[in-house]
Formats: structure tokens, C-alpha cells, sequence
């Protein structure tokens, strides 16, 4: 690298602005330089962790001129070289979100062609959900190192941190016996996992081998969302806020206003918190068809959908239900909600090419969605409203909800 920077040597640096991943960029010698435990505007000293070919990772090590918006870590783990989980500690929280909308509109920007015109119609903003900053993760799974001990990995690392508790971890979670500081041993696990569900079961699961034991409370869980209970084994994917789900399901319902008698597709549909949703708008005259491949989720939706006779569940991944003609147009509301990859450009074709009068699209990574939303754009589609949510609070993660709509 230019300058003789190297890994493990510290630079001096004024910070600019924020970047995906909970950096903000700085530049050295022309070279960009990604920061952590930084804010835009802050001269720091920042130690080098990782020199690639065209930019650099660093830690900020010590804060020469700090920028108004830093505040003191809760946690004494939210520091270089400590715990990777939380990345915006040091952030005010009004600044946290103001720092997840300038990544949302930066991502919409250079990855899905948007215009700064355009976004400022969208009114891009992440809003905050009920609950606080601290003690709102109702699923967290900590990893073992090799003597068995418990704990949080560094970032970008597979070192365990030994902690002796995780601040924005459920308070029924945070102090069970799991953590290496009690006194507790995990020999034969890669991971433990604490699950806190708004039902209110407390289950401690260990992982092995991508198979899981339940060590202590119940083998599935009670989650209560959108009027309904839902029972899921401890292991499956719900939402980690404690909000998510009500949230989500209100958006998703506010922006596609489905009506009675209508189609709708629930795509990546997990246990069917959509579909239920939906099912309840288009009611005994509608349909509801929820495509999921894990087959754990296809289970938990065929078990907690069972009394709604309008829907379907059809086990398959997405893009082959679609490809093969296992669903078929038309269709009138598609929830789409991808993992982090997105959805993709085969699956935004197909669903396009039903001809659906609005798309919901749920989205945990706002790459991903933009390059979806530059697809969907290119085929004469318009992203029409965006609401953004903190659902991960002190973490550099945001969820967007999308409503995108056919030429008019």
C-alpha cells in the first residue's frame, strides 16, 4: 500500500462519510480506508486489520477530535478488537438513524439507479420501533471456542470473545447460565443459541453439526403476531425484535391494501406470517399461495395455517415454483420476502411477467434490494413508497418495506 501502510500500523485520518457494513470511509494517500468505531467528520487514529488491493479496514483507536453525535459504549465489549456484533454503539441513538437513511438512499443511488430527486420524493427515513436501543434481541446465538467456553465472535473473525453478558440481548435471555463467566462448559458444541419468544417461552439450544439439542425449555416455541399464535420449533427463523412481525405485517398490508376476493403470492414465506396476513384482507373468496423451501418453515406454515382454507403452501425454492409453472398468474398482491442475497433478476422477471397490480418487497440488506429495484425499474416498474425500520438497533442492519408498481 501506498504511504507504508501496513497491517497492524496506525495512521492518523479525518473520517468522511458513512459506508455499508458500519464503516465510514476515510482515505490515505488517495488509498480508501473503511473504518470502524468511527463518525463522519472525527480525526482519529485508526490501527490497520486488513490491507487489500484497493482498500484498507481499519479500527479507530483513539478519537482526536470526537464529532457531536459520539457517545460513550453501554457495553464495555463495543470496542476495537472486542465483540464484532454491535457496530454503532459510540452513535447517538437519532444518529443511528440518521446514519442507516444515508446508507438506504446511498444504496438506491449507485446500486439502483435512483436519483437523488427520486429518492427525495420517496422520503427515505428509517424509523425507530418501541422498545429501546438496549434488551430487544429475543434470538441470540453465541459461539464456543475450543475449550467450551461461550461467548461472541470479533468482527470479521472466528475468535470468541468471552463476555459476561450481551447488552441488547432479551432480558429473560441475558443472564441464564450460558456464558463462560458462569462457570458453564460447552465441550461437545460449536454454538448455543437463546431463544426468547413473545409467547413467552425461554429455550437454551446447543449446535452441533447443523443439529441442534434443547438443553433447557420447550422444543417449539409460541410467537404471537398479526392476531394469531403461532408454534415453531425453537430452531426455525422469526423475527429477533420483539416488534418485527406486527411492524412488517402493518406496512406490508398499509402499502398493497389487499382487497376481498383477491390472488395473492407470500414468496419466501417462512412460517406465513404474510400469508396469514393476507389471507385475513382477501379473505374466503381469495387465495393465498406461500412458496418456501426449508423445510422446517414449510412445516411450521402446513401447522399454524391449517385453519385458513384459502391458502396454499407449496414447498420449492422460489425461482423454480415459478420457472415450472407450480404457480402461475395472475396474481394480484406478491409479498416478497428473499434472504439477504435478494431476490434476483429470474425471479423479478417471472413475477412481472404474472402482471400483479403491487409488489411488498421485505428486504434485510438494502444492496440487495436496490440492484432488485434497478430490475424491476428496467422493466418499466416504479418503486412507488420505501419505509425503513431499526430493527436491529446498535447494529449497522436496517429492514426496508417497498412498494413497487407496474406502469401506470
Amino acid at each position: 500500500m501506498t504511504g507504508g501502510v501496513e497491517e497492524a500500523g496506525r495512521v492518523e485520518l479525518t473520517v468522511d462519510a458513512v459506508a455499508p457494513g458500519g464503516h465510514c470511509v476515510a482515505r490515505v494517500d488517495g488509498q480508501v480506508v473503511f473504518v470502524r468505531h468511527a463518525l463522519p467528520g472525527e480525526r482519529v487514529v485508526a490501527e490497520v486489520t486488513e490491507v487489500h488491493k484497493g482498500f484498507v479496514r481499519a479500527d479507530a483507536v483513539t478519537v482526536l477530535a470526537a464529532a457531536p453525535e459520539r457517545v460513550t459504549p453501554p457495553c464495555p465489549y463495543a470496542a476495537p478488537g472486542r465483540c464484532g456484533g454491535c457496530d454503532l454503539q459510540h452513535v447517538a441513538p437519532a444518529a443511528q438513524l440518521d446514519w442507516k437513511t444515508a446508507v438506504v438512499r446511498e444504496q438506491l443511488v449507485r446500486l439502483g439507479g435512483l436519483t437523488d430527486v427520486q429518492c427525495d420524493a420517496l422520503g427515505v427515513r428509517v424509523e425507530a420501533l418501541p422498545g429501546g436501543q438496549l434488551g430487544w434481541r429475543s434470538r441470540v446465538r453465541y459461539a464456543v471456542d475450543a475449550a467450551g467456553r461461550a461467548g461472541l465472535l470479533k468482527h470479521r473473525s472466528h475468535e470468541v470473545v468471552p463476555v459476561d453478558r450481551c447488552l441488547i440481548a432479551h432480558p429473560a435471555g441475558r443472564d441464564l447460565p450460558v456464558l463462560a463467566v458462569t462457570g458453564v462448559r460447552w465441550p461437545d458444541a460449536e454454538a448455543v443459541e437463546v431463544v426468547v419468544a413473545t409467547g413467552g417461552d425461554v429455550t437454551v439450544t446447543a449446535l452441533t453439526g447443523g443439529r441442534s439439542r434443547t438443553v433447557s425449555g420447550p422444543d417449539r416455541v409460541r410467537e404471537r403476531a398479526a392476531g394469531r399464535e403461532w408454534t415453531l420449533p425453537a430452531s426455525s427463523f422469526w423475527q429477533v425484535h420483539p416488534a418485527a412481525a406486527d411492524t412488517l405485517v402493518g406496512a406490508v398490508l398499509a402499502l398493497t391494501d389487499p382487497q376481498p376476493g383477491e390472488t395473492a403470492w407470500d414468496l419466501y414465506g417462512g412460517a406465513g406470517l404474510f400469508a396469514a396476513a393476507l389471507a385475513g384482507r382477501v379473505g374466503d373468496a381469495g387465495r393465498v399461495t406461500l412458496v418456501e423451501a426449508a423445510g422446517d418453515g414449510v412445516t411450521a406454515a402446513r401447522e399454524n395455517l391449517r385453519d385458513l382454507p384459502g391458502v396454499e403452501v407449496v414447498a420449492a425454492r422460489v425461482e423454480t415454483a415459478l420457472a415450472r409453472r407450480r404457480i402461475t398468474g395472475p396474481v394480484d398482491v406478491v409479498v416478497l420476502d428473499p434472504p439477504r442475497a435478494g431476490a434476483g433478476a429470474r425471479v423479478v422477471r417471472e413475477i412481472v411477467a404474472a402482471d400483479p397490480r403491487a409488489v411488498a418487497y421485505v428486504a434485510c440488506d438494502p444492496a440487495a434490494f436496490a440492484r432488485d429495484v434497478r430490475t424491476f425499474t428496467g422493466l418499466g416498474w416504479r418503486l412507488a413508497a420505501l419505509r425503513g425500520y431499526d430493527l436491529f438497533p446498535m447494529t449497522q442492519h436496517v429492514e426496508l418495506v417497498g412498494l413497487l408498481l407496474p406502469p401506470a
